[in-house]
């Protein structure tokens, strides 16, 4: 099940960030490599589509996160 929220952090020295999901509740864990586009680095405020998935006791993190569509282009359409 695609679930989504916005960047709230992402440290592009350690790979790994944080987002806070649309529906509320506490922010998720996600690393580089569940990115779907690895090229983009991800920015807060930034809405991703994401799946979870349980680690380490049972703590839910964020997987397969991709970026919304539009969402890339839509800072540099709104300069023109």
């Amino acid at each position: 099940m695609t679930h989504y929220g916005k960047i709230k952090s992402y440290d592009t020295g350690k790979g790994a960030g944080m987002i806070t999901p649309d529906k509320g509740g506490d922010a998720l864990p996600f690393n580089k490599s569940d990115l779907q586009q690895q090229a983009e680095v991800p920015k807060a405020d930034q809405r991703y589509g994401y799946e979870t998935s349980q680690v380490d006791g049972g703590k839910a993190q964020a997987i397969n996160l991709q970026m919304e569509q539009g969402e890339s282009d839509s800072s540099a359409s709104q300069q023109s």
